[in-house]
């Protein structure tokens, strides 16, 4: 039997030879990706990190210079103050990397359920809102954890998002009995929360529910659907005053 040349050989154990394509967008591609929307955001962001690594590290090798007077003791103060440094520049990299995401999603239709689902420490939310206007697009976002039920509502008018949100509170409410149910609203207008203060409210709520109950109200709510999962009702059809059809129902 004659085999096809064309196949790739196999190596020990019938394992191919050939090499498998690195992933471009890797920990350091990532991060560089940061850095540049950051730096569009903010073009001081370079000059305050490099203050950051070389500050730390001038502090380091000061307090080796007070504390040991070796030069050896100095070296490690500065190895110290420069691992400080990086530390110090990470987190700044991500604070203004996340200020420039802000910027760009806020006024925009759903940013707010985006920022919501950045919430970790438990919470569950749901990847689409669970109730939309279609036409003025207000909408209600929900996450669970362990506050129990939270509705965010994003829109225009916050008058009629304030409606939306208690259509929707009153609703889970009767759905899941004894579940805390939270709501509020996101943006920029009064008695709204702002995007960088969305997740930070989600955990100053009194913590109620476990694990186990979490997934409970989780199950029991994804069970329900929500209003942008369930089919339309055509117009002109009352479903209260809908009666089957006898005849199909006995296969005339």
């Amino acid at each position: 039997m004659s085999t096809n040349s064309e196949s790739p050989r196999k190596g020990l154990f019938g394992r191919s030879k050939e090499k498998k394509p690195k992933k471009s967008n890797g920990r350091i591609q990532q991060m560089r990706q940061v850095y540049t929307m950051a730096r569009k955001h903010n073009p001081a962001v370079p000059w305050l990190l490099a203050a950051a690594l070389v500050g730390l590290t001038l502090i380091g090798v000061m307090l080796g210079l007070l504390i040991s007077g070796g030069v050896l003791g100095t070296i490690l103060w500065g190895l110290m103050g420069l691992m400080g440094g990086v530390l110090l520049a990470m987190f700044l990299l991500g604070r203004f990397a996340e200020t420039a995401a802000f910027d760009q999603m806020r006024g925009q239709p759903g940013a707010i359920g985006a920022v919501l689902g950045t919430a970790r420490r438990g919470w569950l939310m749901e990847d689409t809102p669970i109730a939309v206007d279609p036409r003025t697009q207000e909408m209600v976002f929900r996450t669970t954890g362990r506050a129990g039920v939270v509705l965010v509502g994003e829109g225009r008018s916050r008058h009629k998002v304030t409606k939306l949100l208690e259509k929707e509170a009153r609703r889970h409410e009767k759905i899941v009995k004894g579940v805390p149910v939270h709501t509020f609203q996101g943006g920029e207008g009064t008695d709204q929360v702002p995007m960088e203060n969305i997740t930070k409210t989600l955990y100053k709520f009194p913590k109620k529910l476990n694990k186990a109950e979490i997934l409970a109200v989780r199950n029991r709510l994804t069970g329900i659907g929500s209003m942008t999962s369930r089919p339309p009702i055509p117009k002109g059809v009352d479903p209260t005053r809908m009666r089957p059809d006898r005849r199909a129902l006995r296969g005339r």
